[in-house]
């Protein structure tokens, strides 16, 4: 189904904007008087769970700033294993360019978490074409290339950048994929919905495995399907629905993956995940999450799917590895993964919470 170079220097390289987040806990920012600081990024976030749980060999290209804020992230970065491959700016003190801030608390039970951004003078979003030397990148050899919406989404530059990695990766022989994670704050500040569809649509073109609810699909590519919010949020019919569309209008996709979530409270959700691949459909199982802090999880999912395409799994144990690590992300504070390999393979297999001795 897709032709992954057996080896290379990389096997996943992701291309996207480093940013801080700032996290209150179940305190909403009016009344915060202390803040947890956790380093993400939609793109990094898959480059670092792939290599701190599933111990692959990874990198993330990005801007970095040279001042105290862009050392802290740098710092992260090289905690969860990640190769940096950055493109430096200096701060001039007062206005940047800076590294975004996200802020995010984590809600409680029926009061649902509060996400706000301060991107102004995002050093990523200055990122452009030629800003990094991809023929020398992939010469070492890459087998998979990622990027996604968000940073999409930045400015008029970094959608341009995403397609010129992509026709690098597929010159050089890597998979191509790119999660849509369609963010309609950001798209407004960028150029509103039509934007959205016309740039996304343009680089879905490179892509070979696309992430993705039906929301994205809808919003994000302009596809057609039934009402998101008409049925259960666990009924994937509306997501296998839009497959033939996704086909028609983008036939060099070979694989297409999301999650599902029934959220009933913040804190407990119904959980699971389907994917696509070339016409044949496969879900996870569907399991009770209780959730600590939700933000990442899709990342989470999408690296352990990524992790068994990857090592040659068959797809019914890569759409659950991506479940069952996607699950266990929710579990721990921050974005990224402080899971097992050994964690998430036993929960894939129908594990459960019995305390291990």
């Amino acid at each position: 189904m897709l032709n992954i170079p057996s080896q290379g220097a990389l096997d996943f390289l992701s291309l996207g904007a480093l940013v801080h987040r700032l996290d209150p806990g179940i305190v909403p920012f009016r009344k915060a008087n202390e803040c947890r600081i956790h380093v993400s990024g939609g793109e990094f976030n898959v480059s670092a769970n792939l290599s701190d749980c599933f111990r692959m060999n990874t990198a993330v290209a990005s801007a970095m700033v040279n001042y105290p804020i862009g050392d802290l992230i740098a710092e992260r970065v090289r905690a969860m294993g990640v190769k940096p491959i950055y493109k430096r700016f200096e701060h001039n003190g007062v206005t940047g360019p800076n590294m975004a801030t996200v802020y995010s608390d984590q809600g409680l039970g029926v009061r649902a978490p509060v996400v706000f951004y301060n991107r102004c003078n995002e050093a990523a979003a200055q990122l452009k074409p030629g800003d990094f030397d991809w023929k020398t990148i992939f010469g070492s050899g890459v087998r998979w290339f990622h990027s996604g919406g968000i940073f999409s989404a930045l400015s008029k530059t970094t959608p341009e950048l995403v397609i010129e990695g992509m026709k690098a990766a597929k010159a050089a022989g890597a998979v191509t994929s790119f999660d849509l994670n369609f963010r309609a704050k950001l798209w407004q500040i960028s150029g509103g919905l039509e934007t959205a569809q016309a740039t996304l649509r343009k680089i879905c073109e490179h892509v070979d495995v696309l992430v993705g609810n039906e929301e994205d699909l809808q919003k994000g590519l302009g596809l057609t399907g039934q009402d998101v919010e008409a049925a259960s949020k666990l009924d994937p019919a509306a997501f296998f629905g839009m497959m033939g569309d996704v086909v028609k209008q983008l036939p060099n996709v070979k694989i297409v993956a999301t999650t599902l979530r029934e959220v009933h409270t913040t804190n407990r959700h119904d959980w699971s995940a389907v994917c696509w691949i070339e016409g044949k459909t496969y879900q996870a199982p569907t399991c009770a999450l209780d959730v600590y802090d939700r933000v990442g999880g899709g990342d989470g999912f999408a690296a352990g799917f990524f992790y068994g395409l990857l090592t040659g799994r068959p797809p019914e144990d890569a759409i659950r590895l991506g479940w069952a690590h996607g699950a266990l992300l929710t579990t721990f504070p921050g974005d990224t993964t402080m899971a097992t390999v050994d964690q998430v393979e036993a929960f894939a297999k129908g594990g459960s919470a019995r305390i291990q001795r």
